[in-house]
């Protein structure tokens, strides 16, 4: 297994977590668990990979489907042992968006892509699945909260890989460098309430 198949492999599980915490809060049955687990563990990956015009990494390797629903039974019989199942899920879902981040920016890489195009399948990757969760939840998005240090901070992670990049940093440390930066971003947001700046109306002018 390559270091980049053993980043999406992390990047599901962690993301089928956090899918399944939130059909936990949603009170869903197995197949609900079953569905929104895996909703959110690859959607961000499919997008990249129709994006980038290879094929889609879980049609590929199904085993990865299957890594998905066995999360998912996991959390449908242990989610109650949480003390807070939201707090839980932030939590998850802020470490699984630095893994997934790190995944499409290195998906891209390996496919020679240009930087642009780098950074943003990145953002892609770590941003998409949380969205259709939360879509599908009926939740606001992680990703339009206001001043949330969550599509900036796979913004931030994702351009660290080009420097290092050119810096002539190994692939391996280019990507741990990614996923640090980001769940680092994500986690003051958490914790420390790091916001970016949120526009306020003012009235006209007279």
């Amino acid at each position: 297994m390559t270091f980049l198949t053993g980043l999406d492999y992390a990047s599901v599980a962690v993301f089928a977590a956090s899918g399944a915490l939130a059909a936990s809060r949603q009170q869903l049955d197995l197949v609900g668990f079953f569905f929104l687990a895996s909703l959110t563990a690859v959607g961000g990956g499919t997008i990249r990979d129709l994006l980038l015009d290879r094929e889609v990494f879980w049609l590929a390797n199904p085993s990865i489907i299957g890594v998905a629903v066995c999360v998912a039974l996991l959390v449908f019989f242990t989610a109650h042992l949480l003390e807070s199942r939201l707090r839980a899920l932030t939590w998850l879902d802020a470490l699984a968006l630095s893994v997934a981040v790190a995944a499409g920016s290195g998906a891209a890489l390996s496919a020679g892509q240009p930087a642009v195009v780098v950074v943003l399948m990145g953002v892609v990757t770590g941003v998409m699945g949380g969205l259709m969760r939360d879509v599908v939840c009926n939740e606001v998005p992680l990703v339009l909260k206001q001043g949330e240090l969550y599509a900036s901070a796979a913004f931030a992670g994702a351009c660290a890989t080009v420097p290092a990049v050119y810096a002539g940093l190994s692939s391996v440390m280019t990507l741990l460098a990614c996923t640090a930066l980001t769940f680092a971003l994500r986690a003051g947001s958490i914790a420390f309430g790091w916001r970016l700046p949120v526009y306020k109306s003012r009235p006209p002018r007279a």
